[in-house]
This record gives structure tokens, sequence and C-alpha cells, in this order.
């Protein structure tokens, strides 16, 4: 399991980070004022990712990045309201491997981070074909071979698609589901999975409201058939 980093002094979005990347199969840590993060420096630095905001107290992300980066190499994701591309070259002037302006889109950051993730574990190159949409488990994009149009898919949905193409043609329950992919420790409702269900079907089915590949089975779960 990665485990990544937070830098954000704004509860409400190291809140937000921190749940979504949970759900998303990652281990989080959370530093909350950049003192404290430059004071746990041993402990940051011993991430697969940092997500690092610029506007800290005490310490600023900047600074927090230019020291990291005299100990490490680990991928730094920066977060800043200033979106100027003056602002975007100072962070990566800074070591920041990538940067991204405030208000962001949550699936935008997600498709980062996993792009900044360490990819030894994806050096075979897995695919799979439902219909006429090709995946490839490698870099989580999902092809329309007929359209041409390419759908990005997140961790969380092709953890959920390799555990369906294992099960193919057999009743995978819910709480298989949610022990598979999220275990003991956390707690997504039911409804995540339909919302990801819903997802597949705009993407895989040509008709979503009349399924041929992913089916609910009411009371128990779901089903693949190839």
């Amino acid at each position: 399991m990665h485990k990544i980093g937070i830098v954000e002094d704004e509860g409400s979005i190291a809140e937000l980070l921190k749940l979504n990347l949970e759900l998303e199969g990652f281990e989080t840590e959370v530093f909350d004022h950049g003192g404290k993060a430059a004071r746990s420096l041993d402990s940051l630095i011993n991430k697969d990712l940092i997500i690092l905001d610029i506007m800290l107290p005490e310490v600023s992300g900047l600074d927090l990045c230019r020291q990291i980066r005299g100990v490490s190499q680990v991928p730094i994701l920066m977060l800043s309201a200033k979106g100027a591309t003056s602002e975007r070259i100072t962070g990566l002037k800074a070591g920041a491997n990538d940067y991204l302006p405030k208000p962001f889109d949550l699936e935008e950051l997600l498709l980062r981070v996993q792009n900044l993730l360490p990819q030894s574990e994806q050096n075979e190159v897995k695919t799979w074909q439902i219909g006429q949409v090709q995946i490839d488990f490698n870099t989580y994009i999902a092809h329309d071979l007929t359209k041409g149009e390419n759908f990005a898919l997140t961790k969380r949905e092709v953890e959920l698609l390799e555990l369906f193409k294992e099960k193919e043609g057999v009743v995978v329950s819910r709480d298989e589901i949610l022990d598979r992919l999220w275990g003991k420790e956390q707690f997504p409702t039911a409804r995540t999975i339909d919302n990801y269900i819903l997802s597949f079907r705009k993407i895989f089915e040509e008709d979503a409201k009349h399924p041929k590949y992913f089916h609910s089975i009411r009371g128990v779960g779901y089903r693949f058939t190839p």
C-alpha cells in the first residue's frame, strides 16, 4: 500500500484529500503546519508521495520542498491558490515534480497522484477488453476502439475491474468487494460501489440502462458477464 504525506493547513482541504485518497486505497498522514512538517522531516520523506501546499505557517511549502530535496527525491505534488505561470515555475524550480492550482478537480488530482507514484509494480503490460473498450491496467486508461475515445480510470476503479475479471460470471457480494478493496478499517457504504458500477456502465455498455456486462443482483451484489 502506497503511503502519502499531506502537508496542508486548511482543515477542510486536508480532510477532503485524506478521505478520498484513503478511499482509493492509499495510507495517508496529515501535517497541518509547515513548522511541524519540517520538524517531522524523517517521517515525511518516508512516504511514496508528498502533497504539499505552498502557503503554510512558519515554514512555507517552497522552503519545505527545498529541505526535502536536500535529503530525498520522494515525488512532490505542490498545491497552491497561486496559479500564475511564474508561481508554477517557482514551485517546480524548488523541486516539485508537479504543480496543481487551487481550486482543483479531485479526479485530476487523483490521476496526477497515480502518475507520480512509483510504477515498479506495473512493469508487466496488462490489458483487458470489455466489448469495444480496452483497459490498460498499467496506465489506468480505458480506450473505446470504436469511437477512439479514452477514459481515465482511478486506482479504485482498476482494482474493482481486476476483481470482476478474476470473478467472471460469478456473483460477488458487496461485503466481499468492501473487504477486498477497502479492508476492515475503512467503512464506505454500499452506495459507493453502486456509483462505481454506474460509472462502468457509462464507459463499457452500449446501453447503460440495459447492461450486458455489469449486472446488479438485488440484495446480494454484482456479477460481471463476459
